[in-house]
């Protein structure tokens, strides 16, 4: 599929990770590819991306954005996360629950053993609101995985090593590894993941 195509007959829009054009992190200390900026380029509310993190290191700083960080392939990272009045150490792996922090918080990457791919999702946070995750949500979901999606937000599936399939109310979706489908959700409607692992983004307006 090309990059950002809409399916015949679905509300899905999809997104294939090979097709994504690698660029420079904004410290230019490491390499991503931008899935999706909604609504455009550098002006976006959201992003979605896969980072390749191949060295120790700081994480680009994103003021006044809450930030969601999982570990796809390797062994994993430390990140030490410069929260007042202290720094607080996380060990995220593959196998952790996706990760949470301040966006304009100083970070500092250390690779557990060897580089680290990695999934990202920024939003910006609303004005006036103490900062944590008030516009957003990130999980991994599994075979079986049932949930109530409400209306007015967007949700988005990026599909893990095995694929993913499922539905979306009476709308079926089938994504190879390494997809990421998005939609908005007009109406509330009823998620469900019959087969595979995918890591599971929802947005607020």
């Amino acid at each position: 599929m090309r990059y950002h195509e809409r399916v015949p007959g679905m509300s899905w829009q999809i997104v294939r990770l090979e097709e994504a054009v690698s660029v420079p992190w904004r410290n230019g200390a490491g390499l991503t590819r931008e899935l999706v900026a909604w609504p455009c380029g550098n002006d976006w509310s959201w992003r979605m991306s896969v980072a390749e993190v191949d060295n120790d290191g700081p994480f680009s700083k994103f003021d006044g954005v809450e930030r969601w960080f999982a570990v796809l392939d390797g062994a994993g990272v430390l990140l030490d996360v410069a929260d007042p009045p202290r720094h607080t150490t996380h060990r995220i792996t593959s196998a952790s629950a996706p990760f949470f922090f301040d966006g304009g918080m100083a970070t500092d990457c250390k690779l557990i053993g060897g580089g680290t791919r990695d999934f990202n999702l920024m939003v910006r946070k609303r004005e006036g609101r103490s900062f944590g995750p008030t516009r957003s949500r990130m999980a991994r979901v599994t075979t079986g995985f049932s949930a109530t999606v409400n209306a007015t937000a967007t949700i988005a599936i990026y599909a893990l090593s095995t694929g993913v399939s499922g539905f979306f109310n009476s709308e079926r979706f089938t994504l190879p590894t390494g997809s990421l489908a998005w939609r908005y959700v007009h109406a509330t409607g009823k998620l469900n993941l019959d087969a595979g692992r995918a890591l599971l983004m929802e947005i607020k307006p």
